[in-house]
């Protein structure tokens, strides 16, 4: 498998020796030497390291040789960013030079002991940076690990896809620059105190999607050659098409005829030769025309490193890496379907055709079904609610954001897009060595559980429970285990932790234009408890079997 990955990416993965200079902090990775900085917080970082160069849609290479020794104390360049579809969304211009990464590790480790977390930030594949700054959770585990995050090609740059893009460069990568990265940290890790055999790949939302796909990558066959475990925190899946089907096709051929190449005997090098800024507003273009709160530039089954739907690859539990940690929020939707337009069932109908044009009448119709709801919304005026999950209200059509068809909308994209991914996730690795929670703390939308783990923690986040999120992260890093108190489940019988919080002190908080109730210091007290993820919301686990039987059809 080794020799696959120096085919694709041009160079092999080694283990090297020598720690980081004591002193000064500098490291020699042989092409480059970077010197680093001390913290305040007791750890030593090095920031903007350059792990791979990258043509566009090329895959990524080894960077050249220059000896001068590098000042690592600012951020790299961040990768160039497309918004999704959404109502007023700016254009945010990046550097196509981007492929950085930033190492944290505490003072004074010797070489290649600490357990290493590895972190890919989310913003669905098109947003989104490497700069996370990882103090607050290694702080919280006794500075127990070293950490990284990486920067990785996005939008266009990083996904377009077509079999002419197949032909002449390669697709998906932005898969193979984490790939890239994952080497790099194998040949390089030792020499800031990590050992490489206790790698733990983490992600949120697009980056959780992409643990997913990294654990699928080369049909499962890569064992623990490049990372021994998993966090994924709100698994993103968008339709993933063929890299050469109709979709695709469609957005390679508008991102060429906004950048300028129409009629021309050769897409793909026209493509190339373009100026940054003219592809970077043509990406942007592409991407904030799609369906309501997606992105116009995703992965793609290649037939290489990514051979199948994660539907079927994980059901066949054909995966990388030895365990896998998995986590949801309560409420995932609320982002990504048009607020107060979904009123009645036909604008159900209507949204649901947009997400998924591959659906027919019939296939929408099954969606309906398997989301049951009255065929009018519920009463506005009707008490909303912060949900536990057991009932008898769940979130398939109230919360404290909406209520009817609306609510149903955001239920329906969250449980297709970000957590019956996640259970896939969780079915594909052996439940001894497979976990799963929920992040319930009021409101608990897409991506609030982020500052909960790494910090600066929210007013509605206790230090209770901060401290105990951070655990159960840390723990697993370091451990391959989670703990918590009551003591954490595997996945067997479906289990999984709901994390949640009692007491506090109410107050209001705008949330997607609705006022929803949070709680804050003086009085939170966690609560946690171990439930059945099955039949959590109203038998949840049926309607992710839905969607695995629908998956070819999204597909997904």
């Amino acid at each position: 498998m080794f020799t696959k990955l120096s085919a694709i990416l041009g160079w092999s993965i080694a283990l090297s020796g020598a720690v980081a200079n004591a002193a000064d902090l500098k490291v020699d990775v042989g092409y480059a030497v970077y010197q680093g900085g001390k913290e305040a917080s007791g750890l030593n970082v090095w920031k903007g390291i350059r792990y791979a160069t990258a043509p566009r849609w090329k895959a990524p290479q080894i960077p050249a040789t220059n000896r001068t020794i590098v000042s690592a104390t600012t951020l790299g360049a961040q990768c160039p960013q497309a918004f999704p579809s959404v109502p007023n969304a700016p254009f945010l211009p990046g550097d196509e030079d981007c492929l950085f990464l930033n190492v944290f590790a505490p003072a004074n480790t010797p070489v290649g002991t600490l357990p290493v977390l590895v972190w890919f930030h989310g913003g669905g594949y098109g947003l989104g940076a490497g700069n996370q700054d990882m103090t607050e959770i290694i702080n919280a585990n006794n500075n127990g690990f070293v950490a990284v995050s990486v920067q990785y090609r996005l939008g266009a740059f990083g996904w377009l896809s077509s079999a002419e893009v197949k032909n002449k460069g390669v697709v998906n990568a932005g898969l193979l620059d984490m790939i890239a990265s994952l080497g790099w940290i194998q040949k390089y890790i030792t020499k800031f105190g990590g050992d490489p055999r206790k790698v733990t790949i983490t992600g949120e939302s697009a980056g959780a999607g992409a643990i997913m796909l990294l654990s699928m990558a080369f049909g499962g066959q890569l064992g623990t050659s490049l990372f021994r475990n998993g966090i994924s925190a709100s698994t993103y899946l968008p339709p993933q098409y063929n890299y050469d089907a109709a979709i695709p096709t469609a957005r390679y051929n508008d991102f060429a005829a906004k950048a300028g190449c129409v009629g021309v005997a050769d897409v793909f090098n026209c493509l190339v030769s373009k100026d940054s800024m003219t592809l970077q507003k043509a990406n942007n273009d592409v991407s904030i025309s799609q369906a309501y709160g997606t992105w116009g530039f995703v992965p793609v089954t290649d037939g290489q490193v990514i051979q199948s739907l994660p539907s079927a690859q994980l059901k066949a539990k054909r995966v990388n890496g030895a365990a896998i940690l998995v986590g949801n929020n309560a409420n995932e939707g609320a982002l990504f379907a048009p607020q107060e337009a979904i009123n009645t069932v036909d604008d159900l109908k209507n949204w649901l055709k947009d997400v998924y044009p591959t659906f027919n009448d019939a296939q929408v119709q099954q969606v309906l079904d398997a989301y049951p709801s009255t065929e009018k919304p519920v009463n506005p005026n009707d008490l909303k609610f912060a949900t536990n999950g057991l009932g008898p209200a769940t979130a398939v059509n109230v919360s404290q954001v909406a209520t009817g068809q609306q609510q149903r909308a955001y239920n329906i994209y969250a449980e297709a897009t970000f957590i019956c991914p996640g259970y896939w996730l969780n079915t594909a690795f052996p439940t001894s060595r497979s976990f799963h929670y929920q992040y319930s703390v009021p409101f608990a939308s897409h991506g609030d559980d982020q500052t909960g783990y790494f910090g600066p923690a929210t007013p509605n986040q206790g230090p209770l429970f901060t401290a105990a999120f951070r655990k159960i992260w840390g723990s697993f890093v370091m451990n391959s285990v989670p703990v918590s108190s009551p003591a954490f489940p595997t996945w067997e019988g479906n289990k999984m932790m709901n994390l949640n919080q009692t007491g506090g002190t109410p107050y209001e908080k705008i949330q997607f234009g609705t006022n929803v109730t949070q709680y804050m210091e003086p009085g939170l007290k966690n609560a946690f408890s171990v439930v059945d993820a099955y039949t959590w919301e109203g038998r949840r686990g049926k309607r992710c079997e839905f969607w695995r039987n629908m998956a070819v059809k999204v597909p997904m």
